[in-house]
């Protein structure tokens, strides 16, 4: 028997999002993932989207990576529930969870496993019942490094804040401050470069994404936005040693939960220091290496054992039973 593993087939991995018609945080985290898959000469990879547009034509057509065409794979890495719902005869799934607030977020009863990209996020899985592992979303950090040295002292503010509210706070604290300041929106001019923007700049303000894009780019930031979800929100200035606090909700300002008026703003951006900028970097390239999280998701397969598929099943169960016991109520009461 030929055991050479140079002869074995290739793994044929699906991976699924919701969206892909737009520029946003998880959808950007699918691409770096569907291109790191997209390297590795032991995986086949295809994409499934259920809304398309800009980004999905960005994959298929300047990536070539192709739209889903098979029946079953070997894995099926998806995120959002309506997605699992629409791939769950695709092959065992494992369920990216990016949030722990939005309904689109929540688990799947179909998925076999759940994968939560923070604390806060496996924290409330376990809550429902749903057993996880934490896989902190990865980046592509070939492509998003510091090209530019920042400044000793703060001389350029850059936000990607994506409210009016916090970018004109943003603005007259630059303006007391004597520095220049930036904003990039990315719903209203959206870029897969987003760290030709960050490079610009000292000091970069923002929530999520935008955050690890800054750090990636070895970039000191402030953790801040306000948002309709969320309100004026932030954790503040990230010193390299809060990072594992801040990262357990996202880096979305919900850790500290502090409500930020411009003297508050002016604090946080006055403790600007050049070197945490390199620290940070060397965190990214620890913890959020785009490499090591995909091997992390490729790994999640020794979990879809005979219990997950049996606590699945229980689910399900559940899940008609529950269904059934409503129908019936409603049939009783029409007849009563």
């Amino acid at each position: 028997m030929n055991t050479d593993k140079s002869m074995e087939r290739p793994r044929q991995i699906l991976v699924g999002t919701y969206y892909l018609d737009h520029v946003g945080g998880s959808q950007l985290y699918a691409v770096d993932l569907l291109k790191e898959l997209q390297r590795r000469d032991d995986i086949e990879v295809e994409f499934f989207a259920v809304n398309q547009g800009r980004l999905s034509d960005y994959v298929e057509n300047d990536l070539g990576i192709p739209f889903m065409s098979k029946r079953r794979y070997d894995l099926v890495l998806a995120a959002q529930n309506v997605t699992v719902d629409t791939l769950r005869k695709r092959g065992p799934v494992v369920q990216i969870c990016h949030g722990a607030i939005l309904e689109l977020e929540n688990p799947s009863i179909y998925a076999d496993f759940h994968v939560g990209i923070t604390k806060e996020v496996c924290d409330s899985l376990s809550t429902k019942g749903y057993p996880n592992h934490l896989v902190l979303n990865g980046l592509d950090l070939t492509q998003k490094r510091p090209t530019r040295a920042v400044n000793d002292e703060l001389e350029v503010v850059l936000s990607l804040c994506q409210s009016e509210e916090a970018n004109e706070l943003l603005a007259k604290v630059c303006s007391r401050q004597g520095v220049e300041f930036l904003h990039y929106n990315k719903h209203k001019n959206p870029t897969f470069n987003i760290e030709h923007e960050i490079n610009k700049a000292d000091l970069v303000v923002g929530i999520g994404r935008s955050v690890f894009d800054a750090m990636a780019c070895g970039r000191p930031c402030v953790v801040f936005d306000s948002r309709d979800y969320n309100g004026n929100r932030g954790d503040g200035y990230l010193h390299p040693d809060l990072f594992d606090a801040f990262v357990e909700t996202n880096c979305s300002g919900r850790y500290r939960s502090i409500t930020f008026n411009e003297d508050d703003l002016m604090r946080e951006m006055e403790q600007y220091n050049p070197d945490d900028g390199q620290k940070l970097r060397r965190i990214a390239e620890e913890k959020l290496n785009v490499v090591q999280t995909t091997q992390e998701l490729l790994n999640m397969d020794s979990q879809l054992t005979w219990e997950t598929s049996m606590r699945k099943k229980a689910r399900i169960f559940r899940k008609r039973l529950k269904r059934l016991r409503k129908s019936i109520k409603k049939k009783l009461k029409k007849l009563f």
